[in-house]
């Protein structure tokens, strides 16, 4: 089958995934006067969360920030000034605040999104991104693991300011061949073939992409451009687990 980068926008490719987030962006753009404007995006590791959210802030021009172990409130302030191209100065945790909000209201109806949201939780810092929504009523989707649900359910001011719950889901094979059009493009895979990778990668997008990336290193040593089931050791793939000391991996 040939390829097509008819589905390839921007560097990344459009799966289903990624038009679940557009469309919960835009609702909560969209949303009338007095609705909450705080969506929520979560689902397992290795679904494209972070490379959904990603394409969305090419195509929004959305504010986004990925929170680390290490950030404190303060980090996250910073950050967040950061993205809206404000140099945050020395000061306090209350005026970086309203520095923030203040950012965020110039740049209405511009939208936030947070991932790796958890972590915001673990620190107990949800109430300052609620403080900071409030004042602010930016847009504003956070993004995190499939425990992130029940995390805000903890802090009923938060929870109760969700619009939207989309859930990540599994790729299927329109995903993954979307994906192969997008880090293989001048490659010819077998139907057959994006199914294996499919079930091997548990229809996880990382585990695809890892998987086609590795698919094109191997057209490239050998100046190969189709691929079935047949071109490769049962080994060759990517699968998430640790490799005995007898594997090799196909040359």
């Amino acid at each position: 089958m040939t390829n097509s980068n008819q589905h390839v926008n921007g560097g990344l490719a459009a799966v289903k995934n990624v038009a679940r987030f557009l469309t919960l962006v835009q609702t909560l753009i969209d949303r009338p006067e007095g609705l909450p404007g705080i969506g929520c995006f979560y689902g397992f590791s290795g679904l494209g969360k972070t490379m959904a959210s990603v394409y969305a802030q090419n195509m929004t021009n959305a504010m986004r920030i990925e929170v680390g172990e290490s950030w404190t409130r303060k980090t996250l302030l910073q950050k967040i000034l950061v993205e809206a191209r404000i140099e945050p100065r020395r000061a306090t945790i209350a005026d970086l605040t309203e520095m923030a909000i203040n950012a965020l209201s110039d740049n209405w109806p511009r939208p936030l999104f947070i991932d790796e949201a958890d972590k915001l939780a673990d620190k107990g810092m949800l109430e300052l991104v609620r403080e900071i929504y409030e004042h602010s009523q930016t847009p504003l989707l956070l993004i995190g693991e499939e425990r992130l649900p029940e995390k805000l359910e903890t802090v009923e001011r938060v929870h109760n300011r969700i619009l939207e719950w989309v859930p990540a889901d599994y790729c299927d094979h329109d995903d993954a061949r979307m994906l192969a059009d997008l880090i293989c493009p001048n490659l010819d895979l077998s139907n057959e073939l994006i199914d294996h990778l499919l079930e091997t990668g548990k229809g996880r997008a990382r585990s695809l992409c890892i998987n086609f990336n590795r698919i094109k290193e191997r057209a490239r040593n050998h100046r190969e451009n189709a691929f079935t089931m047949t071109s490769f050791d049962e080994d060759f793939f990517f699968t998430g687990k640790r490799r005995g000391r007898q594997a090799r991996r196909a040359a």
